[in-house]
């Protein structure tokens, strides 16, 4: 049975099939949870990143985890919020979820533990990435009934947890 949980903490000490990692276009590493993954990770896994080439926003690419407990990392960059109409936020941040779940699928992975896409530096609300986020799982889940898929949405302090409790709850 699929189901989507929350928790606090850090994703890099998480183990899971998949990690989802919010990613800047160069998959080379960042600031935040993209850093944080990468360092957790070790330098293998930055030298994986380079022969992907890129993502682009919306879109979702896979590694191995090498040092950390996750078998694997889904890389999928987030929309910068104002760059675009809501609308166009919206939808490139519900790619993000929806085509990170379509990837971990593909791997037959089934566990994934998420990151809040585009809530840091790229300034997306978090009370609306959290409404996109929870309504493309749920329907992606709904659409994937027969495959097992537990979703774990992770968030680092407390005020998101508390968002995506709010979400949950729903």
């Amino acid at each position: 049975m699929s189901e989507i949980k929350i928790i606090q903490g850090d994703i890099t000490t998480m183990k899971a099939d998949a990690i989802v990692n919010a990613a800047n276009k160069s998959l080379l590493g960042g600031g935040g949870v993209d850093g944080a993954i990468h360092a957790a990770a070790g330098s293998q896994l930055l030298e994986e990143c380079k022969t992907l080439h890129g993502c682009d926003t919306g879109e979702a690419k896979i590694t191995r985890g090498y040092n950390l407990p996750a078998k694997y990392v889904i890389h999928t960059v987030g929309p910068i919020y104002r760059f675009h109409t809501p609308d166009e936020d919206a939808k490139l941040l519900a790619a993000c979820y929806r085509n990170s779940l379509n990837l971990a699928k593909a791997h037959n992975l089934h566990s994934i533990i998420f990151s809040s896409i585009s809530t840091g530096v790229y300034g997306y609300p978090a009370k609306d990435a959290a409404k996109v986020a929870f309504e493309t799982v749920r329907t992606w889940l709904d659409e994937n009934s027969a495959y097992e898929m537990n979703v774990t949405m992770c968030a680092f302090e407390q005020g998101m947890y508390q968002i995506f409790q709010d979400e949950l709850d729903k």
